[in-house]
C-alpha cells in the first residue's frame, strides 16, 4: 500500500514537472463547458467509532498517528450546471491497529458506494478570476457500505471473522483543488461518513447496545481529477458566460452595427446604409438617397453648374473678356478651400469648382494643373500628404463631372508659410487649391 502510495504521488510529480502554461481562461467561452471527470484517490481512512474496550485504531503518544495508505476509490462525476453536479464513486478502506499503540490487533475491510451532490464553491462565490488555478468542490450524500470483519477470532473472544454486515449512512467532504495542466487537476479531500445501521465495532466485535447502531469514520486522500470533453479547459475552471451578460453582449454588438451604419463618411446627412453615392461632393444638395441632385440629367450635379462665364461683369456692368478670366484664374483669385486637417473641400467652395469646371467645358482644348496647400501648423510630413491629397480630391471632382482625366494634373505643392501661423483667418487662406490654366 505504502508503494502504491509513492506510485501516485511521483506519477503527480511528473505531470507537474512537465506541465505546460494552461490556456487563458479569461475569455469567454459561451455555454460549453466540459461537464465530466473521473477521479482517483488513495489516501487514509480510520475508523472513529465505536470499538470494543482494549482496540483502538491510532497510538495515543502520536499527535495524528501513523501515516498508512489504507483507502483507495474511484468516482466519475458530472456537472448538471457550472455549479451544481453529481458524483458516484466506489471506494476500498482496510482498518487495522497502528504497530505499537497498544491495542489489540484487528482487521476490518470495507467496500464502500457514495451517491453525491457537488458544489463548485469557487463558482458559487464567483471567485473564478481571484482563485485562478485553485478551486473548492463540496459534496455530500449518502453512502452504502459492505464491511467484512478479518479479525481472527480467539479464545472467548468473538470477533465475527469472514462475518459480512451491510450498513448505510450519510457522507460530507470538502476537495481543494490545482490544475496542473489544461484538463488534469490534483485534489485533496477531507470526508466524514457516518453509518446508521452499523452492528459491528470497527475491530469486528458486535457494538454495544448503547452505540444505537451508530459508526463514524473520516477519510484524508490525495487524488487525481480529468475532466473530458469538447472543450480544452478543465470543467471546473471553464469561464462560463451569465446568459444575461451573453444577451447585453449580442444587444451592444447590435447597437454598435447601428451606430456603423448611422455613419456619415461623406457629411452630405444621408447616413451610410441608406447613402447610393457615398462620396458627394461638401456642400452639394443631395436626394434622399445621398445622390448628388442632377435635375437635368447631364451627369453634372446642378450646384457645380453655377459658374462664372462671359456674362460676368465687373462693378461697372463691362463684361470679362476671357483674358480676364483666364488670370484670375491663374492668378489664384479662384481658389477653392478646406478646414483644418480635412482633404474634402469646405461647402463654400462649390461656386468656385463649378466656375473652372464652366471654363473646361467651354473651352474643349483646355488643361489645368491643381495644386493644393496646406498650413504649417502641425508635423510637415503629414500636411505634405494633405496638400496632395486636397489637389486629389479637387481632381477628382472635376472627373465625376464630366472632365477627362488627361486635361487635369494634380500635385501636392506643400506647405505656405506665408502667414502668420498664429493666426486662425489668415491660416484659413492658404488652405486651398489654386488652378494654373495650360491652353
Amino acid at each position: 500500500m505504502k508503494k502504491s502510495l509513492l506510485s501516485l504521488l511521483t506519477f503527480i510529480s511528473i505531470l507537474s514537472a512537465n506541465a505546460q502554461v494552461a490556456v487563458d481562461t479569461t475569455g469567454i467561452m459561451g455555454d460549453s463547458y466540459n461537464k465530466w471527470s473521473i477521479e482517483l484517490s488513495v489516501g487514509q481512512g480510520k475508523g472513529v467509532r465505536p470499538y470494543k474496550d482494549g482496540y483502538f485504531s491510532s497510538n495515543p503518544e502520536k499527535f495524528f498517528g501513523r501515516l498508512q495508505a489504507n483507502s483507495f476509490g474511484i468516482a466519475g462525476r458530472y456537472m448538471i450546471s457550472p455549479t451544481f453536479g453529481v458524483k458516484a464513486d466506489l471506494n476500498y478502506e482496510e482498518f487495522n491497529n497502528e504497530s505499537g499503540s497498544g491495542s489489540l490487533d484487528f482487521k476490518m475491510v470495507q467496500y464502500r458506494f457514495g451517491f453525491q451532490g457537488v458544489v463548485n464553491a469557487i463558482r458559487l462565490f464567483n471567485l473564478q478570476e481571484s482563485a485562478g488555478r485553485f478551486g473548492l468542490l463540496l459534496h455530500g450524500g449518502l453512502q452504502l457500505s459492505r464491511m467484512t470483519s478479518k479479525t481472527k477470532n480467539t479464545l472467548g473472544n468473538n470477533q465475527n471473522y469472514n462475518v459480512t454486515e451491510y450498513n448505510g449512512g450519510l457522507v460530507v467532504g470538502f476537495s481543494p483543488l490545482f490544475r496542473i495542466t489544461d484538463n488534469i487537476a490534483i485534489f485533496g479531500d477531507f470526508s466524514v461518513a457516518n453509518n446508521y445501521r452499523q452492528h459491528f465495532n470497527w475491530d469486528g466485535s458486535y457494538s454495544d447496545n448503547l452505540n444505537n447502531l451508530s459508526g463514524q469514520m473520516v477519510v484524508t486522500s490525495l487524488g487525481i481529477s480529468y475532466s473530458f470533453g469538447s472543450e480544452k479547459i478543465h470543467g471546473d475552471w471553464a469561464i462560463i458566460q451569465d446568459k444575461k451578460d451573453k444577451e447585453m453582449k449580442e444587444l451592444n454588438s447590435r447597437i454598435g452595427e447601428i451606430e456603423t451604419l448611422m455613419n456619415d463618411s461623406d457629411k452630405d446627412g444621408v447616413p451610410d446604409y441608406l447613402d447610393v453615392e457615398n462620396n458627394s461632393i461638401a456642400g452639394v444638395a443631395v436626394d434622399t438617397k445621398g445622390r448628388m441632385v442632377d435635375k437635368n440629367t447631364n451627369g453634372i450635379p446642378d450646384e457645380l453648374e453655377k459658374y462664372v462665364d462671359s456674362s460676368i461683369t465687373n462693378n461697372n456692368n463691362t463684361v470679362l473678356s476671357k483674358g480676364m478670366i483666364e488670370q484670375l484664374i491663374n492668378d489664384g483669385y479662384i481658389a477653392v478651400y478646406f478646414d483644418k486637417a480635412v482633404s474634402m473641400p469646405n461647402p463654400s467652395s462649390s461656386d468656385n469648382i463649378g466656375f473652372i469646371l464652366n471654363y473646361l467645358r467651354n473651352n474643349p482644348n483646355a488643361s489645368v494643373e491643381i495644386s493644393g496647400y496646406a498650413d504649417e501648423v502641425g508635423n510637415s510630413a503629414k500636411n505634405e500628404k494633405l496638400a496632395a491629397a486636397r489637389a486629389e480630391n479637387v481632381k477628382a471632382i472635376l472627373i465625376k463631372a464630366g472632365i477627362s482625366p488627361s486635361r487635369l494634373t494634380a500635385k501636392g505643392a506643400g506647405i505656405d508659410s506665408s502667414v502668420d501661423k498664429n493666426s486662425e483667418y489668415a491660416k484659413r487662406l492658404v488652405r486651398k487649391v489654386v488652378f494654373k490654366l495650360n491652353n
